[in-house]
């Protein structure tokens, strides 16, 4: 492998191999059989590690995947009999205990699959998504015909009062017939993605019934960081952490996956190389194209 951005620790250049580069990145995202998440703590500290991942999916531009580092190897199969299945309840298990204890972030986020994201983190999607947005803006979303009247609707009652349990919700915006079952469900994961609302808590008694809240009302300190941090200081951000993890990626791949411009991403690329956080224009063998490597691939800790 051939780089240009950052000299090995010795001097010399580095010859990281296709398969060195996959190896980091398993024990990165905990696709190891040692290295595997088993607890609630493990979990957490996975999130923090990796700065965010979704629960199930695996996402083709390599994103970590809680279910694999709660198996232990990349692509599990799912199981015949998922109900039974001990790493899949794990999983289960672990993303709804972390958001509900405040633990993590959890919401749809990258393409409307849902993520786990380190809360030092989340700030950097908020400003992406809503800048110096409040929860009170939505009005001004609507008007500019970026809020669907039903969205609207639901942040008015919403705004009234808050928490409220899913029937409270469809009731308070009108809601409650079962023909509106599905205008009111792409209403929520809109709220959702924009990053207005929360789901907070999943309770199973007397009925089961989800839990939500105004983001800004449940997480105010990161919510009022999002909004000071500035966007390219969010994308810089995003980038380094991801490629950290992720240890090897490309500029087009850090495009489709945060849906960032082309000269987006090559400001932050350019800014993270000259911090000697990423090496750029890498060529490894048996791989097209050129690459990007986290700086920590070349050094005493990467290599460990």
């Amino acid at each position: 492998m051939i780089c240009v951005g950052l000299p090995a620790p010795s001097g010399r250049a580095m010859a990281l191999t296709a398969d060195t580069l996959e190896r980091l990145r398993d024990r990165r995202f905990r696709r190891i059989r040692e290295l595997r998440v088993a607890s609630e703590r493990s979990a957490l500290a996975f999130v923090n590690a990796v700065g965010f991942c979704s629960t199930f999916y695996r996402f083709p531009e390599g994103v970590a995947c809680l279910w694999e580092a709660v198996a232990g190897r990349p692509n599990p199969r799912w199981p015949r009999r998922s109900h039974h299945d001990v790493g899949i309840g794990l999983t289960w298990d672990l993303k709804d205990r972390l958001p509900a204890k405040k633990h993590v972030y959890y919401g749809k986020l990258l393409k409307g699959r849902p993520l786990l994201v380190a809360l030092d983190l989340f700030p950097a999607f908020y400003a992406l998504v809503r800048g110096r947005q409040r929860a009170r803006d939505y009005r001004q979303e609507y008007e500019a015909g970026r809020l669907s009247l039903t969205g609207k609707r639901i942040m008015d009652a919403m705004s009234r009062e808050h928490p409220q349990y899913t029937r409270e919700l469809r009731a308070a915006s009108f809601m409650l017939e079962p023909s509106k079952t599905r205008e009111f469900e792409r209403a929520m994961a809109e709220l959702q993605q924009g990053l207005w609302l929360v789901k907070v808590e999943e309770r199973y008694e007397p009925t089961f019934s989800y839990r939500w809240d105004l983001l800004e009302a449940w997480l105010p300190e990161a919510t009022g960081e999002g909004r000071r941090l500035a966007r390219a200081a969010a994308v810089e951000r995003l980038v380094e952490r991801y490629a950290r993890g992720a240890v090897f990626t490309r500029e087009g791949l850090l495009g489709r996956l945060f849906g960032l411009s082309a000269g987006e991403v090559a400001r932050a690329v350019g800014r993270l190389v000259r911090a000697r956080a990423l090496i750029v224009d890498c060529a490894v063998a048996g791989w097209p194209g050129r690459w990007l490597i986290h700086a920590s691939a070349v050094s005493g800790d990467g290599a460990r």
